[in-house]
């Protein structure tokens, strides 16, 4: 069985549907508020779980309702959570997310315990990132922890995959510690200093990361697909045609589902494929770890998609 580490948040969504995200200053009236389990870490810890890894997630949440809502729902989902940590001093963390008619959707985070994941936190789970084959890291923990996770996987032979989100800056010396980064269009924007906003933007700003010859950069696109870099070859992968309710963790889902299959020793072409299926399919549901798709779910759409 492929083994997943994942090092990153936890957060409790709070959700509201709107017919349009609002202008700076106006007020929407809204319909639906729910509340989901969602943060980073956690989607992609639960994603790599549903398509059939062992994954252990190591990270923080507080001692309150949500923190112990979000540790059950991952255990629920088979993901290993005896390495998220139960922080006293701090509340679980929380996004607010507001999701528009078209799917489109802006996220506000209040990081709580996720800004206390630490690096003793990530030697504390040594063994749980040293045994699995591959590492998946995001930046809603501190950088400082997220490197030391990165360092200690590159250390052990373990393939890390790096999702710089939220955006920023990055140091060259923490991207060379990623085998796959994986950024969405903001993402590669802030990174490169490139506006990447169509494919040949995308290309550009993945032969600028590509400086440390990292084994591949992805660049997810949304509604486009995603452009992949890998020994100066140039892959687009168009998406797949689905009614998109909302984009919520469509990008955790792509990453999860390629750092599965190519962990388990999928080409590259095969990983992408997954990958954007199941970042298509995460669009059709409202909220982020309720839209992951399963493997059954996967396989059956590819199946499905293949005989188009």
């Amino acid at each position: 069985m492929t083994r997943i580490a994942v090092v990153g948040s936890l957060n409790m969504d709070l959700i509201i549907q709107t017919p349009r995200l609002p202008s700076p200053g106006e007020t929407v009236i809204g319909r639906e508020f729910i509340t989901a389990p969602g943060g980073k870490g956690a989607n992609q810890a639960v994603a790599a779980a549903r398509l059939g890894a062992h994954v252990e997630l190591i990270g923080r949440v507080g001692a309150d309702d949500f923190g112990r809502t979000l540790r059950e729902t991952c255990t629920l989902a088979n993901v290993n959570t005896k390495n998220v940590l139960i922080d006293d001093t701090a509340a679980t963390g929380v996004a607010i997310i507001q999701v528009d008619d078209s799917g489109q959707n802006t996220i506000v985070v209040a990081a709580g315990a996720n800004a206390r994941v630490t690096p003793a936190d990530v030697d504390a789970a040594r063994t749980a990132i040293t045994s699995s084959n591959a590492l998946v890291v995001q930046l809603e923990v501190p950088l400082v922890t997220v490197e030391h996770a990165l360092r200690l996987a590159r250390a052990a032979h373990v393939l890390t995959v790096l999702n710089p989100a939220p955006a920023q800056h990055l140091a060259p010396a923490v991207l060379a510690l990623a085998d796959i980064i994986i950024p969405n269009e903001s993402e590669a924007t802030r990174l490169t200093g490139i506006a990447v906003n169509d494919w040949a933007s995308a290309e550009s700003a993945a032969r600028a990361l590509n400086h440390n010859n990292a084994r591949a950069i992805i660049i997810t696109l949304g509604a486009r697909g995603a452009l992949a870099l890998a020994n100066n070859r140039v892959i687009r992968v168009p998406s797949f045609p689905v009614h998109a309710i909302d984009a919520t963790a469509a990008g955790d889902a792509f990453v999860a589902a390629f750092a599965v299959a190519f962990a388990a020793g999928q080409d590259l072409d095969r990983a992408l494929h997954e990958a954007n299926a199941a970042g298509a399919l995460a669009t059709t549901q409202l909220g982020a770890q309720p839209s992951l798709p399963t493997r059954a779910e996967l396989d059956a759409f590819l199946r499905q998609e293949s005989s188009r």
